[in-house]
């Protein structure tokens, strides 16, 4: 397009060819503004992302925040250190000579090197061994044939839809239903002093995951696009990758996710109750606040300087969406997450400067013993 340090990847006359299909449930349903999945031909390393095949084109035609739910929602991921968080760029698209809108060209969420960096496992594998990762699973609010279902403590189903391995075989739907049933019965333990579900799942990163989620007040983020996955040959599934924060901030910034959710909240309130998972939100917590929470103000103004002009024209094309006023949708959303961060600080402390990045998992807990002793 003539842009300075901006080179094609493909033009009308050598095309770099895809294949394209319509993606999301609601968001696809709900919306004359569709989002797509697209399928490259031939690997390529778009706006500086890995290059990969594999991308969406995410519409976000239900974000009258100035496309900020999923952006800084992102962000908190990467501040936070967790493994995997997925790349997203702000594009213009032009489909079949129609302008869309404004659009985030994303990493789709998938086992790969520089995604979600796993074993890959075999479509109906069978060795005891093998069965063991990697696996890709998204605990989904929608059912799916590729999909297990199991009964929580609380008597709502779980469905846990399987996105790698594709294909199972009895092992595998044995192996994946007999994971989730341990997990789930560990995590409803009448002991709350128990560890028997940190054997099952890796507390640090859920505890990363789950600060993100509160933060943004994500009312569907353990309901649905929630993933987990696990290595092979490891006992662990880890929370994570983030993705879907479409529901954030729909409702007041007091209570936290898991206390009247609108769609329900998979585990976490039980898990909310074992004081050891308390122990490391709060440690998480007081380092990222004092540290990495206030860089959020510049990359937020520097994402909506970003998008500001294609902003105006995505409203053009799209009125009814909501965001004419980009500023204004801003300092909205910058509104919504200040009262939410100012009530957490009132649950879990205010934050400490100078301590160590979340991106460690090792921490030390200093204690005051009361006589004025350091332990």
């Amino acid at each position: 397009m003539g842009l300075d340090g901006y080179q094609s990847i493909g033009s009308e006359s050598a095309p770099l060819t895809l294949q394209i299909k319509g993606r999301g449930n609601y968001t696809w349903t709900g919306f004359d503004k569709k989002p797509y999945r697209i399928k490259l031909d031939a690997s390529a390393a778009l706006l500086g992302m890995k290059s990969s095949k594999h991308f969406v084109l995410l519409a976000h035609a239900d974000d009258n925040m100035a496309f900020l739910r999923n952006t800084v929602g992102f962000e908190l991921s990467r501040l936070l250190g967790l493994p995997y968080t997925p790349s997203q760029r702000p594009v213009e698209v032009i489909l079949n000579g129609d302008y869309i809108g404004l659009y985030l060209l994303t990493e789709n969420i998938r086992v790969d090197s520089s995604r979600v960096n796993i074993a890959k496992q075999a479509d109906s594998a069978t060795d005891s061994e093998a069965i063991t990762g990697g696996w890709l699973v998204e605990i989904d609010n929608y059912d799916d044939p590729s999909q297990i279902k199991i009964t929580e403590g609380n008597g709502s189903v779980i469905r846990f839809t399987y996105q790698a391995p594709e294909v199972l075989s009895t092992e595998q739907t044995n192996y994946l239903t007999q994971q989730v049933t341990l997990m789930n019965n560990a995590i409803y333990s009448t002991n709350k002093n128990s560890t028997t579900w940190e054997d099952y799942i890796d507390m640090n990163t859920l505890a990363k995951f789950y600060i993100v989620q509160e933060v943004m007040d994500n009312a569907e983020s353990f309901h649905g696009s929630c993933y987990m996955y696990k290595n092979k040959g490891v006992s662990k599934w880890m929370f994570g990758p983030v993705w879907d924060f479409g529901n954030a901030y729909h409702r007041g910034t007091d209570k936290f996710i898991y206390t009247d959710p609108p769609f329900g909240q998979t585990w976490i309130g039980e898990i909310a109750k074992y004081p050891r998972f308390q122990d490391a939100v709060t440690d998480l917590w007081k380092v990222f606040k004092g540290n990495q929470y206030p860089t959020l103000d510049s990359f937020i103004d520097n994402f909506i300087s970003q998008i500001a002009i294609a902003a105006q024209y995505d409203a053009q094309r799209w009125p009814k969406y909501g965001n004419a006023d980009v500023t204004s949708c801003k300092n909205n959303f910058v509104n919504y997450m200040n009262q939410k961060v100012s009530w957490l600080v009132k649950q879990w402390g205010e934050g400490v400067a100078g301590l160590d990045n979340p991106n460690t998992d090792d921490y030390l807990r200093i204690i005051n013993n009361g006589n004025g002793n350091i332990i």
